[in-house]
């Protein structure tokens, strides 16, 4: 968290004197008192709300009552509807009208077979298409030697503040050397060195994998862009994060309409903001039968704490969902898919999600899907040791649990 912001510094007595926070005047409204909520004098006349500091850090002072106020009415279990079947279509659609980004029913007009190359496990071809009615992307397809239909997996790439590669995260890019460059280097720091999607496609996936707007071939923006970019969405009446989800659960809708790919064995798989993407499209695809998440995963309330990167703003807004968090946490919204096999994988050690955070969280999930007598169909695999990474030994536990459950 900064410190010695110019904006605060500027005419600070000012500011305190002419800023009353709505969490204080609440307090007061309450019978407090100055000291037991932990305000300052400010020298305002007897009988009025006392002045607040505006800010703490990056967020309002009253963040608490803020807090307070997040009581997720619409989860399974706290809302009023008992039937699953209809408190899904119920919570999916809340999510939805939170996306401010409509359906989509453009045709896919695919185009195939650019830069296909032959491998000794598979056939990979970039593949452009509508996804969405805004433009076509580029997406990196490859599809196993043999007979199919075949299994298939929608790879999820994270955001990592790095834009000059998405897909290539993910899947080795055969067709340019610069962007395997930074890709291999990519791999070496969060993977092991593998390419995710050239494994699964020698264990007989077909596999998926598309630029989000910002990086590779849809980009790349910087840092600092990335959050002008989302508050132009908001200008608009749309949404950075919900064009996302809508355009992630087009994506899994044309990989299953594949006629190499059976449509009913696909799942999405994904780590970071790509595991984010993962869960959230199993809630919001029918064309996603399983998901498979490493590392992103936590309550908001618990995460949103001092020093935590969810508080900066930037890429945060690739997975914010505007006035959502007043109805679902994140797990809440991850148990729509339920009791689809979902699988999520954590780092003890990883510093991006507090304990408490993720501690909840699993317990919020765990619930959900025993509700619906699939406790089996939820695994949940802490690796102590380990942090924000998909290590090789993390891939080989989630290959092996897609094999199980495709």
């Amino acid at each position: 968290m900064a410190t010695g912001d110019p904006m605060r510094s500027r005419d600070s007595v000012g500011r305190r004197a002419f800023v009353v926070g709505a969490g204080a005047a609440a307090l007061f409204a309450g019978g407090g008192t100055a000291a037991a909520a932990g305000v300052e004098p400010s020298g305002v006349a007897e009988g009025a709300a006392p002045a607040s500091a505006a800010l703490q850090g990056t967020l309002p002072d009253f963040h608490p009552l803020l807090k307070d106020e997040l009581r997720f009415p619409l989860a399974w279990g706290t809302s009023p509807i008992r039937d699953f079947r209809t408190w899904r279509r119920a919570a999916r659609a809340k999510v939805e009208e939170h996306l401010f980004v409509a359906r989509d029913d453009t045709p896919y007009a695919p185009e195939f077979g650019e830069r296909r190359a032959e491998g000794d496990d598979c056939t990979r071809e970039l593949v452009t298409f509508s996804l969405s009615r805004y433009g076509r992307v580029r997406g990196a397809l490859l599809t196993p030697h043999g007979t199919g239909p075949f299994p298939a997996v929608l790879l999820l790439h994270d955001h990592g503040a790095k834009f000059d590669i998405g897909k290539e995260k993910l899947v080795r890019p055969w067709f340019d050397d610069t962007r395997l460059t930074s890709a291999q280097a990519w791999a070496d720091r969060y993977f092991s060195g593998r390419f995710v999607g050239d494994e699964l496609a020698r264990r007989g996936y077909v596999v998926l994998a598309v630029d989000a707007l910002g990086w590779g071939d849809r980009g790349p923006v910087t840092y600092e862009e990335q959050q002008a970019l989302a508050s132009n969405f908001y200008n608009l009446g749309s949404s950075l994060a919900g064009l996302m989800a809508r355009e992630d659960a087009r994506a899994a809708a044309f990989l299953a309409g594949l006629d190499r790919v059976d449509r009913h064995r696909v799942a999405a798989l994904g780590f970071s903001m790509g595991a984010f993407r993962a869960w959230q499209t199993a809630a919001l695809s029918d064309d996603i039968a399983a998901a498979a998440s490493v590392c992103w995963m936590t309550g908001i309330k618990e995460v949103m704490v001092p020093g935590n990167n969810i508080l900066r703003g930037q890429s945060s807004y690739y997975m914010l969902h505007a006035g959502l968090a007043r109805h679902l946490d994140f797990p809440d919204v991850a148990s729509i898919g339920a009791p689809k096999p979902m699988l999520f994988l954590h780092g003890g050690q990883d510093p991006l999600f507090t304990s408490e955070g993720v501690r909840v969280a699993h317990e919020k999930l765990r619930a959900v899907w025993r509700s619906r007598h699939a406790g089996e169909r939820l695994d949940i695999r802490v690796r102590p040791d380990l942090g924000h990474v998909f290590t090789a030994p993390m891939q080989d536990d989630a290959f092996a649990w897609l094999d199980a459950v495709l």
